[in-house]
């Protein structure tokens, strides 16, 4: 069992309190850095009506093993301004990057005006870091007529480049989701369009460097940059299919547990994310909530680390199994764990927003296989915990529930509901970043068994692009012309629209 002290030892590092004063001095001294040390860029997210946390990393060699740092800590300047030519500051301060911490920095800005955009910079060994946007949410129950997001997931780095990150940055949402499978965990691939590291990540250092390695990359700077991101995890951030205790490749639980403390401890580093989600041991509290005015409420879900073990794995091929295996509708199996699935009744019963957005990892809704199978690895597997949210939807008349996902590397569109041609919610899978997904023939067949999916395209990468309003919710797909050439151009594939109080999708 982890101690309070190895808690508190965390917390320390991350909040910048585990030095000594002469530890300080030493590093708020040392030169001038040879080289930028802002390899990986910089970023912000989880924002409040008061504030927005900011991330960097001090790594001025992402693609070496150690990322270009040795033991020293480095001080870090950090300011916070309402233009983008950093004149008119409102904010700053310092931070300490610390070895123990990834050489991280996670600052936790407050005291800034609600619903307002601001721009912000940090400053370490002499160098200074790009301008990035970000904005705080509005008050709680505040007015709001407009909400843009994007949101995306799975971007394999060998499969593609990020041209649809280039995009979102051109876009400046509001707002950016991302829906799981920041990295890839698997070892290098022969012939693949992109190299990374060539060894598969199994300690901390090994997970450092893999999103060291994607996050030098330009575009997905670029996307992190121009707006605050709300992320969640999926697999690949430890390893492929996990759930709970349970990796397929490895059978022995405590061999798995101290790989995922090593993979959650660099997720935490690498993404912007306040103190209460710092890991202890292999565990992270990652579920959470964010509420923006009176317009929506989003409720970010963790559907690997608290699931029931896989079922049906008899009668299995690695990661399908028949539709009818008893256990999978065994009503005592939760994909989400019980305490998160209290927490989200909670939240779906007492909603006072107009639209109520589920953002998760899956493809929602049934989707059964040419061969009368399901997956067994996401809500296929754990069919009641997916009809006790779609009956707390209905049965709590919350309003106007929307759910978006990933993982399927695909776009699909389609509504939930427990019964045909009964909508309840819709949902939107946004595609991947890069990961290569399904052919569009094998898709049309798909949505011919599975009518309440309207619309699949596998053979494009990219994201989604939602606006809420009053009125409605609309959605629009956007795929890369071609995800294996830089920079490629990214257009609209389709787009839809959920009226408010009108259950159901319509092709706009």
């Amino acid at each position: 069992m982890t101690s309070r002290r190895h808690l508190l030892t965390q917390a320390a590092w991350l909040a910048g309190l585990a030095l000594t004063p002469a530890a300080w001095t030493s590093a708020a001294a040392q030169a001038r850095m040879a080289d930028d040390p802002f390899g990986v860029g910089i970023a912000s997210g989880e924002p409040t009506a008061d504030g927005v946390v900011l991330w960097t990393r001090i790594a001025p060699k992402p693609r070496e093993p150690d990322y270009g740092m040795g033991r020293a800590p480095v001080v870090v300047a950090w300011e916070v301004a309402e233009d983008d030519a950093m004149d008119r500051v409102v904010r700053k301060g310092e931070a300490l990057a610390v070895p123990e911490g990834g050489h991280s920095v996670h600052v936790e800005v407050a005291g800034l005006k609600p619903d307002r955009e601001y721009f912000y910079r940090f400053q370490a060994g002499g160098h200074a870091s790009p301008v990035g946007r970000t904005r705080t949410a509005p008050l709680a129950g505040a007015a709001v007529e407009k909400l843009t997001l994007a949101y995306g997931s799975c971007q394999k780095y060998e499969a593609g480049f990020y041209s649809a990150h280039a995009a979102i940055a051109q876009e400046r949402p509001d707002l950016v989701l991302f829906l799981g499978d920041y990295i890839y965990e698997g070892a290098a691939t022969k012939g693949a369009l992109r190299a990374h590291p060539p060894t598969e990540p199994v300690d901390l250092a090994g997970y450092r460097q893999r999103y060291a390695w994607y996050r030098a990359d330009a575009d997905l700077q670029a996307a992190h940059a121009a707006a605050p991101w709300m992320t969640i995890w999926d697999d690949h951030e430890v390893v492929n299919d996990y759930g709970d205790d349970q990796d397929r490749s490895n059978p022995d639980p405590k061999t798995f547990l101290r790989r995922r403390t090593a993979a959650y401890q660099a997720y935490f580093e690498n993404m912007p994310l306040r103190r209460r989600q710092i890991p202890v041991g292999p565990d992270m509290q990652l579920y959470r909530a964010l509420d923006w005015g009176n317009l929506a409420r989003f409720s970010f879900l963790d559907t690997r680390q608290e699931r029931d073990h896989r079922t049906c794995d008899a009668v299995s091929d690695g990661k399908r199994i028949p539709y009818d295996c008893p256990d999978r509708t065994n009503p005592r199996r939760s994909l989400l764990g019980r305490p998160q699935e209290r927490w989200l009744q909670g939240r779906l019963k007492q909603s006072p927003a107009r639209w109520n957005v589920l953002a998760q990892q899956y493809l929602m809704g049934e989707l059964k296989l040419e061969d009368g199978r399901v997956s067994n690895d996401g809500w296929d597997g754990y069919a009641q915990t997916r009809r006790r949210i779609l009956e707390t939807w209905r049965d709590a008349r919350t309003p106007n529930p929307i759910a978006l996902g990933g993982d399927i590397h695909c776009f699909f569109a389609g509504d939930l509901g427990l019964a045909p041609g009964q909508p309840i919610a819709s949902e939107f899978v946004g595609g991947s970043i890069s990961s290569l997904g399904a052919g569009n023939e094998a898709l049309a067949a798909g949505l011919a068994r599975n009518p309440h999916l309207k619309y699949a395209e596998g053979q494009r990468r990219g994201y989604g692009r939602v606006e809420l309003t009053a009125k409605a919710c609309e959605v629009t797909f956007r795929g890369v012309e071609n995800a294996f050439t830089p920079k490629s151009p990214v257009n609209d594939l389709a787009r839809f629209v959920v009226e408010a109080g009108q259950p159901g999708l319509k092709r706009a």
